[in-house]
């Protein structure tokens, strides 16, 4: 088991914390730079950084109460041990549906982005919605697993398989869209020096935010699969990181490219008549 199941849940409260302050800052920024803009691509990007929020929140919420109870309030009855192995416990199992929903909605915005800068080719919209489908019904039953779960139970026994799968295709989303975005970026801006130029940090900030994600739950399988307590850690603290990788790629397009004007004057490929505009891709795709 390596680090004690307390000693890895005071550990996740302290990083879910440090976490949550950095994405909370992160919204407030990001709602500030939405709310300047006009485009109808704020009425989806709000709301959805909102939703992450909320349901950060109350992650970071449930933890807390569970601290107080396995450290405070059930301190003579229980173990703090035995408080964290109870499976079935209404506020585990609802901890663990907000984890699942929150996974789901940011695999779904990175889908959305994947496929509208692919111009909606339904060769992404269709394997990529498939994937999310799957990984919702895993989530969920995994969910309904530690609701039936009995005192003996842990997490390591209980819907192992789920477990593995859930977490295996939250990481084949998160590196395939995040790859097939930044070669999006790459491949219609390579011969256009200041284009690229101007995409450049866009794209690093892409790939270093999908590598974040995807390395923070590469860590909970891998701890998962070694049966280490330490999968709670990175866990909780992956909860918040969601919504700071949503985030910054939407920061770094409005303090990159500034405005939708800066980017039709930019960044339309030259002698080029698309139809639709690169401009209005990138300008869809991020909110800028």
């Amino acid at each position: 088991m390596g680090i004690p199941l307390d000693k890895a849940s005071l550990l996740a409260l302290f990083l879910e914390t440090l976490f949550y302050g950095v994405f909370l800052t992160l919204y407030c920024l990001t709602l500030f730079v939405l709310l300047k803009n006009t485009g109808a691509n704020r009425l989806l990007l709000i709301p959805v950084a909102t939703v992450l929020l909320c349901m950060a929140t109350g992650h970071l919420i449930v933890d807390f109460v569970r601290i107080l109870e396995a450290f405070v309030f059930n301190v003579g009855k229980m173990s703090a041990n035995d408080y964290y192995s109870n499976l079935a416990s209404p506020l585990e199992y609802a901890k663990t549906a907000l984890y699942v929903t929150q996974t789901v909605l940011a695999d779904c915005v990175l889908v959305w982005r994947c496929y509208v800068l692919n111009h909606k080719s339904l060769f992404v919209a269709v394997p990529g919605l498939m994937v999310l489908f799957t990984n919702a019904v895993t989530g969920y039953i995994i969910v309904w697993s530690l609701s039936q779960a009995n005192s003996s139970s842990t997490v390591f026994t209980t819907a192992h398989s789920w477990i593995t799968t859930f977490f295996t295709l939250t990481m084949i989303t998160s590196v395939t869209c995040t790859s097939l975005i930044a070669w999006r970026i790459y491949h219609t801006r390579r011969f256009m020096s200041d284009g690229f130029a101007v995409y450049l940090p866009i794209l690093i900030v892409i790939v270093e935010s999908g590598a974040i994600y995807a390395t923070g739950v590469l860590s909970i399988l891998l701890a998962y699969l070694s049966g280490s307590n330490g999968q709670y850690t990175v866990l909780d603290a992956v909860s918040p990181i969601m919504g700071i990788v949503f985030c910054l790629t939407i920061l770094q397009v409005h303090f990159q490219i500034g405005s939708k004007s800066h980017i039709a004057r930019t960044l339309e490929p030259r002698g080029v008549n698309t139809g639709s505009s690169e401009s209005q891709l990138y300008a869809m795709w991020a909110g800028a």
